[in-house]
């Protein structure tokens, strides 16, 4: 027979294997540029990939609750354009419309809501805008 002190640290190492879900947070994630460099012009499609950084399998079932793309602070600060999501046959890829009128780094600001997780999760992507 085991001692008592031998099954209770069994069960403490089972119970902290168990809750390493129960620890993830939004920092487990990251959005990813698809291609981080396109032409610039109107209606250019945007994709980003959401992976779960610990398993770096593509998270197919966010929810995109807030999107921004403007120029780069560094570059021409407060020039936003419109962005619109878009269909993605991709798993875990997320694609936007917007109008990149100017060559030069465009920031896309995104949050999502992943099922299971609490916390929203945020990404900042720098595309590369060229002639």
């Amino acid at each position: 027979m085991l001692p008592k002190y031998v099954v209770a640290g069994a069960v403490i190492a089972l119970a902290a294997t168990l809750n390493v879900a129960a620890l993830a947070g939004p920092n487990d994630y990251v959005f990813e540029p698809v291609n981080a460099q396109m032409k610039k012009g109107d209606d250019v499609i945007v994709s980003v990939r959401l992976k779960h950084k610990p398993t770096g399998k593509p998270v197919s079932d966010a929810v995109i609750v807030q999107t921004r793309i403007d120029m780069a602070p560094d570059a021409m600060p407060e020039m936003a354009s419109p962005i619109t999501q878009v269909a993605s046959t991709e798993p875990g890829v997320y694609s936007f419309k917007t109008d990149l009128s100017m060559q030069g780094r465009w920031l896309l600001s995104i949050a999502a809501k992943v099922q299971g997780e609490p916390e929203t999760v945020v990404g900042k992507i720098t595309i590369q805008a060229t002639r």
